[in-house]
């Protein structure tokens, strides 16, 4: 994930410390932490929606053997213990899980920060002020644009009027809320209205997700964007988060999934504003990349434990078996143990790229998707081969840089 925000205006957000530290890099070099990684927890599978680039391939009905509430209780006790300091409650539809409120004030009794992934459609003033009362870090809502387009990637007419309200109802009780919106060559045009929207409605965060080829969204593999739109789409992030610092708005721009972005805003600034380049570099040497299996990991509703999300064909143990913490530190997995130092793995144009210390790879799910190996190149990279340094290094890199 990276603040485009950060990058360019220097804001401070609630996750930045978790991205922009020198202790988020170093989590990076070996299994010893001071915190574990943020958890996704996907406490459900069942949603009201059958969106077309669901990566859980979620329905409305109901999913056998998920995990009971005294089971997530102990899982959620087991992440305390492990310090883990946010728990990202995702679906299918969270909400939809009867328990939920219940689970979500165990976390937050326990000290861990509870941030939801919903499609916002049953957030009703009641649901919203109940939110808000448990301690809700965030509320991020999904919407793939306006109106009739969102309707059709959610397959339901007035998916995007439900979701909409479902943002203004958090907004008028002060809840914290966004909206997450996933770039494919079907939606990307509708960005332009959807930071209309944000402003419009007075919306203080949004996540521009890149395509992950994973469950349905593998069907959309030829239909992500290209290159160029992937280019075009990323300036258009750069001129709206500037443009909303000029006129004092404070908006979190971030983009999530494709480590290219913080590289091609790194490069842009170094035509544009030099002095601003020099801090952006800092901050993405701080960060260090893609940190997927590093300080990100994810549960499904099977209790199994995966990578993140997105990697739900690599499997490391079960909390039912053993705790989350003594799994995550196991690196007897291959895959597991290769995400902590990926380097020496990297294949292609990923191992060849002169701002691998910046990107750490990009995703690795997408690259498994389309070679079929875990650690070839990503194919969502968007930098030409003269600007990772293939054909010829520049040399036009900050101190202590790309070449070095």
């Amino acid at each position: 994930m990276i603040s485009v925000t950060k990058l360019l205006c220097g804001a401070d957000h609630y996750g930045d410390a978790l991205r922009y530290t020198n202790c988020s890099r170093g989590a990076m070099h070996g299994v010893t932490h001071d915190s574990g990684p943020v958890v996704v927890w996907n406490s459900t599978r069942t949603c009201n929606l059958k969106c077309i680039h669901c990566y859980m391939e979620s329905d409305s009905v109901k999913y056998e053997n998920e995990l009971s509430t005294k089971e997530a209780k102990q899982f959620i006790d087991d992440l305390a213990e492990f310090k883990v300091p946010v728990i990202l409650f995702s679906g299918g539809e969270p909400l939809i899980r009867p328990d939920f409120f219940d689970l979500a004030k165990h976390a937050t009794d326990r000290g861990i920060r509870v941030t939801i992934s919903t499609n916002g459609t049953l957030i009703d003033k009641k649901m919203a002020r109940k939110i808000k009362d448990l301690g809700v870090g965030y509320v991020g809502i999904s919407l793939d644009g306006m109106g009739a387009k969102n309707d059709e990637f959610r397959k339901m007419p007035g998916a995007f009027d439900a979701a909409l309200a479902g943002i203004r109802n958090c907004l008028e009780i002060d809840q914290r809320v966004g909206l997450r919106f996933t770039i494919n060559r079907h939606n990307y045009t509708e960005m332009e209205s959807i930071f209309q929207l944000i402003e419009e409605e007075g919306i203080p965060r949004i996540c521009f997700y890149h395509l992950v080829y994973s469950g349905r969204g593998s069907e959309m593999m030829k239909e992500d964007v290209t290159r160029e739109e992937s280019r075009r789409a990323m300036d258009l992030i750069i001129d709206k988060t500037l443009y909303f610092h000029e006129k004092g708005l404070d908006k979190e721009i971030l983009t999530v999934d494709n480590h290219a972005d913080g590289v091609y805003t790194y490069l842009r600034m170094l035509k544009e504003d030099p002095k601003r380049a020099e801090k952006v570099w800092e901050l993405l040497q701080n960060n260090g990349g893609n940190r997927t299996g590093i300080a990100i990991g994810q549960v499904d509703n099977l209790g199994n434990v995966h990578a993140d999300q997105f990697t739900q064909n690599h499997t490391f143990g079960n909390i039912r078996e053993r705790k989350f913490g003594d799994i995550w530190t196991d690196m007897s997995n291959p895959i597991l143990a290769g995400l902590k130092d990926r380097k020496p793995l990297l294949q292609g144009r990923c191992a060849s790229c002169k701002w691998l210390k910046m990107c750490n790879g990009n995703f690795r799910a997408r690259a498994e998707a389309a070679t079929g190996d875990f650690w070839e190149s990503d194919p969502a990279c968007y930098l030409t081969d003269d600007e990772i340094g293939i054909t010829d290094c520049s040399g036009n890199c900050a101190a202590g840089g790309c070449c070095s």
